[in-house]
């Protein structure tokens, strides 16, 4: 059995435990020892955020071989188009290559917690919300493919990996979930978890 730790990563932390320039990490709002991240959330993005202290765990979900799906819940400046929403869906060419097609739809804004600091309305008078999936794991994919249909990420919250989901999670709260090793060939099977609140 694995113990898998479900994390709501805040805005501006970073995906890691230490850093030498003073930047939150992980350690402000986890303080189990001995786990690290599966895959990594941008500084400036919010939302779900695995960790395990099992490396083959670990490897299984953030390997890009297993193609696990990743959805973003996404505030865009303007309200995109149509059109941009079907360039998505398609695929776009970016500089580092074309990327694979992506679920799409328009939702409307999330029940989640307002971002510290929020977007400004005076800034920003009109923006739209996409609900994204991908399988691929390019550095600021998502950030590239909206503002490449003219449609700039204003923010972005990873709301699932695979069959993983962020569910009620607040801004540094987390809860485990108790994991079978799986068979070659079977899906990860999982136990009732426990939520735990942000450390302090």
């Amino acid at each position: 059995m694995s113990t898998l730790y479900l994390l709501h990563k805040p805005y501006r932390m970073l995906s890691q435990f230490t850093d030498q320039q003073g930047r939150n990490t992980l350690a402000n709002v986890i303080d189990v020892p001995g786990v690290y991240a599966a895959g990594r959330l941008d500084y400036d993005s919010e939302g779900l955020l695995l960790l395990s202290d099992d490396g083959s765990l670990i490897h299984r979900i953030a390997h890009p071989r297993h193609k696990q799906p990743k959805t973003y819940w996404v505030q865009l400046e303007g309200n995109i188009s149509d059109a941009s929403i079907d360039a998505l869906k398609n695929g776009i060419l970016l500089k580092d290559g074309p990327t694979q097609p992506a679920k799409v739809r328009r939702i409307k804004p999330p029940l989640i917690a307002e971002r510290d600091p929020a977007i400004s309305p005076k800034r920003h008078p009109v923006t739209s919300w996409l609900e994204l999936t991908i399988t691929e794991g390019r550095n600021r994919q998502v950030r590239r493919m909206t503002a490449h249909v003219g449609f700039p990420t204003l923010r972005l919250i990873r709301a699932a990996i695979g069959p993983w989901l962020l569910g009620d999670l607040s801004p540094g709260e987390w809860h485990t979930e108790t994991l079978h090793a799986p068979r070659p060939t079977s899906p990860l099977k999982h136990r009732a978890s426990r939520k735990r609140r942000r450390s302090t």
